[in-house]
């Protein structure tokens, strides 16, 4: 009977063990931060998690979805209150994000690598302005937060505002067309 029961038990863990796990991202203790750089400066600052979850097979990410919210968007460089409102009034505008058509932003994780020495590739679908491209980077597990890097050309999302790429003789006006975002997703 003992040998039966140990048998049951582990025909059931290694079934459980083949299951997708969902791990909800906790928006308390998730931190995104951007920076957009210019010709002669840059600035930075930070936007919200909404909602996200993570599906893991056997430690590794197999699926997933994360969603920011783009209302949230804020400046940490300037000081002046004033010419800081300015500018996270200007990333929410229509020249930038168009917050209030697209008040959100979602990453669809596609596929992924296994993790090796606590790193993984991921590639999935990043939808802005409703326009969706696929991207990869890197994410680095340490403990329950997986950090990453992220480099985004908002010319593919039309965030077109101060492009060299769409516009002529911008000169010292121009904004970079790749901006970082700098993520640490608590699971």
């Amino acid at each position: 009977m003992k040998k039966l029961v140990l048998a049951l038990a582990l025909v059931l863990a290694a079934s459980v063990a083949t299951f997708a796990q969902k791990k909800e991202v906790k928006q308390e203790t998730s931190l995104v931060k951007w920076t957009g750089k210019k010709i002669g400066g840059s600035h930075h600052g930070e936007i919200n998690v909404k909602s996200g979850y993570f599906e893991f097979k056997n430690d590794n990410i197999v699926g997933g979805e994360v969603v920011i919210d783009m209302n949230s968007i804020t400046n940490k460089d300037l000081d002046n209150e004033e010419y800081n409102q300015k500018l996270v009034g200007h990333l929410k505008s229509d020249d930038f994000f168009g917050v209030e058509k697209y008040p959100t932003s979602k990453f669809v994780v596609t596929k992924a690598t296994k993790f090796e020495n606590g790193k993984a590739s991921i590639t999935g679908k990043l939808t802005i302005k409703e326009n969706t491209e696929e991207i990869t980077f890197d994410v680095v597990k340490e403990g329950n937060a997986y950090n990453a890097e992220v480099e985004i050309d908002r010319s593919k999302f039309d965030v077109r505002y101060g492009s060299n790429s769409f516009f002529d003789n911008l000169g010292d006006k121009a904004i970079n067309d790749i901006f970082t975002l700098d993520i640490s997703l608590a699971l």
